[in-house]
């Protein structure tokens, strides 16, 4: 059985490998093989038989019970989100025929808003394709335009890549906010010729999606090395829009009266200067 029909077998053996015994409580005798805890410790963690667990990462047996995941959950100390996400897995839903990806569309309220705001700001969707995009998101960065995808720019774009003050901790975010956003329809066209291309062209990207991290849709502090105004510190929010919940908005903002404050307000004015020449 391969891991393509054992995505729950793929997801816990990647977390497993995350957990240190020392994080897990167990003390740790001799030369260990493995850097994470072995199937039995989770099992015996888990309150399972090993031959249980074993089955589950095998994909031999499909049907466990909440109980039971939520218990291997705490094992290996996932989140809420990732929590939810090895739930989602084994829920058992009939199967229909595949359906063309819906069309993702803006609502011109939120087209609206963006072009209000006083903050860099656009919007992604399910793929983390910018579909919208205020003057002052182009200004932080040249990619933040309607249709770029932020997965191929933070990854492969050499000066994006740049911009990024800490880019191992913003691909962190970013791969897992990809993996929340398309949740277990990891076999879905799209997100297979994504993560195909990406996981060839980046071995960063390829290491960051086997972990299975769930998250980023929630703020950051981002730090930016920008060619005009130097390194900006911004807070970074994502919002989920009530009208439109497949759609994300990503504002950054600065303290008011920072230095930082000032430098976004030095990039408001350039494009102001651009505007009116």
């Amino acid at each position: 059985m391969t891991d393509a029909t054992n995505p729950l077998g793929e997801f816990l053996r990647a977390r497993r490998e995350l957990v240190t015994p020392e994080r897990a409580g167990i003390p740790v005798v001799g030369v260990r093989r493995v850097a994470g805890l072995r199937r039995e410790e989770v099992a015996m963690l888990s309150g399972i038989s090993s031959e249980y667990y074993l089955r589950l990462e095998q994909g031999r047996y499909r049907n466990p019970s909440v109980q039971v995941l939520e218990a291997i959950a705490r094992v290996l100390q996932l989140d809420e989100e990732t929590t939810a996400y090895l739930l989602g897995l084994v829920v058992s839903q009939p199967r229909t025929a595949r359906r063309r990806a819906a069309r993702e569309v803006v609502p011109a309220s939120l087209r609206s808003f963006l072009d209000g705001l006083g903050s860099p700001a656009f919007i992604e969707g399910r793929y983390l394709d910018v579909l919208a995009a205020n003057p002052l998101a182009a200004a932080l960065s040249p990619r933040l335009v309607v249709g770029a995808n932020r997965l191929r720019d933070v990854f492969l774009d050499a000066e994006e890549r740049a911009l990024f003050v800490d880019w191992e901790a913003a691909t962190e975010g970013l791969v897992a906010s990809f993996r929340q956003s398309v949740g277990t329809s990891i076999d879905d066209p799209r997100c297979v010729e994504l993560v195909g291309q990406l996981s060839i062209a980046s071995p960063r990207f390829q290491r960051l999606w086997g972990r299975h991290d769930i998250g980023g849709r929630r703020g950051a502090l981002m730090r930016f090395d920008h060619p005009v105004v130097g390194e900006i510190s911004l807070h970074r929010e994502k919002l989920v829009p009530a009208e439109a919940q497949n759609l994300t908005v990503a504002i950054y903002h600065a303290d008011a009266g920072s230095p930082d404050a000032d430098k976004l307000a030095l990039l408001a004015a350039s494009i102001k200067a651009v505007v009116g020449s």
